[in-house]
């Protein structure tokens, strides 16, 4: 199985697949010439940079039900780095549980890509929602997500992607896919197709070198599963040498679905009041405050913060580094160097470049380290003439 080499959602998908796989590439066939702004890409302009911790299971995403203090508390957290891409398909999986339990009424834990998707989809089924939460958008760790649709990016391991694990995740990412697509060309593009370029030193049908890969650490095999969804997906296009504004060898077109984060939380956020929903400031300590809430049923959509309030070490933190650069209209396109771990989208609040450092798998650390941020600017940087 393939090691991922980008902590970032959808880079992690086409970095560490070999040609014949990435996204069925055309190979032989090459896409036309595109003029292409160039990224300005200079420390200063970094506007803002941000650190999060993604909640990696090895099992996949807790969605089960329980009944503790007086409450029917279902689980629903542990997406690694697809909780965006995942939401709608993973709260349809977990809303039997929700039905199972009776009240209309429901209190949702977290206001972040899981829990405000799993109230929306509770709201859509006829139940009254409250959403309890320490932090709202954009203070929630979700706000600081990258961005593209990467339903696969650290969602569990090898050993336990099962054939009925597969057909689960294969039927919430086209759940997902299928709403996300409901919202292209809603005012203020909370979600977007965008081309992007896959760059590379080498024939992208040769293996990095072991020394492209990083510090060894004690992070596990992935599966290979978005080739169940190749029907979703434009094919990618070499390009011929030459033909592109970049500083590499070898460089392939592809397209891909993202997400103007900001403005799409907060369409979740008036669509969710609008249909009379509530949220309360308030800090969990421990489940068994739980028990003082209002409503019966009480859904768990904590994400990492599921690990100190429920004591469950099955959740493993990876590290995220992100900054932001001046916004510019006129770069539509993302940027995956291979082997340089070195990832740019384009949004509307920013050009979004990723810096990665070698052990961020298991790190808790949120502090900030700007010198990593610069040193994936400047590369970016080496990339344009």
């Amino acid at each position: 199985m393939q090691r991922r080499n980008f902590l970032c959602a959808g880079a992690a998908t086409l970095a560490s697949l070999p040609a014949s796989q990435a996204m069925a590439d055309e190979l032989g066939n090459f896409a036309p010439p595109r003029q292409l702004a160039a990224v300005r890409a200079k420390a200063d302009r970094i506007i803002d940079i941000n650190v999060c911790r993604r909640p990696f299971r090895a099992q996949g995403p807790r969605i089960e039900s329980e009944q503790r203090y007086g409450k029917t508390i279902v689980h629903h957290y542990g997406h690694g780095g697809a909780g965006w891409s995942l939401s709608w398909g993973s709260a349809q999986l977990a809303l039997p549980l929700i039905r199972a339990s009776g009240p209309k009424q429901i209190a949702v834990i977290g206001c972040g890509a899981i829990g405000l998707t799993t109230a929306r989809v509770a709201q859509m089924n006829g139940m009254k929602v409250r959403i309890y939460c320490k932090e709202r958008p954009p203070e929630v760790a979700s706000s600081k997500a990258t961005g593209m649709w990467s339903p696969d990016s650290r969602i569990c391991s090898s050993e336990h992607a099962t054939p009925a694990w597969t057909q689960a995740w294969e039927q919430m990412a086209r759940s997902s896919f299928k709403t996300y697509q409901s919202m292209l060309g809603l005012a203020d593009q909370p979600v977007e197709w965008r081309d992007g370029y896959f760059l590379s030193d080498i024939p992208f049908d040769q293996p990095l070198p072991d020394s492209a890969h990083g510090g060894e650490d004690d992070e596990p095999d992935y599966p290979d599963l978005m080739a169940q969804l190749d029907d979703l997906r434009p094919r990618s296009m070499l390009l011929k040498p030459g033909s592109h504004p970049f500083r590499v060898a070898h460089a392939k077109r592809f397209t891909q679905m993202s997400f103007n984060i900001s403005s799409y939380q907060r369409l979740l956020m008036d669509d969710f009041l609008r249909a009379g929903g509530e949220i309360v400031q308030q800090e969990f300590e421990h489940p068994r405050q739980f028990g003082n809430l209002r409503e019966r049923t009480v859904v768990n959509c904590t994400g990492y913060g599921a690990r100190a309030l429920l004591g469950d070490t099955s959740i493993i933190p990876v590290r995220g580094q992100t900054a932001r650069l001046v916004p510019q209209i006129e770069v539509d396109y993302a940027l995956i160097y291979r082997g340089h771990n070195l990832f740019m989208l384009p949004r509307r609040d920013g050009v979004l470049v990723q810096a990665q450092g070698e052990h961020d798998f298991g790190n808790e650390d949120t502090r900030i380290d700007r010198a990593l941020s610069v040193a994936a600017v400047e590369r970016l940087a080496s990339l344009f003439a």
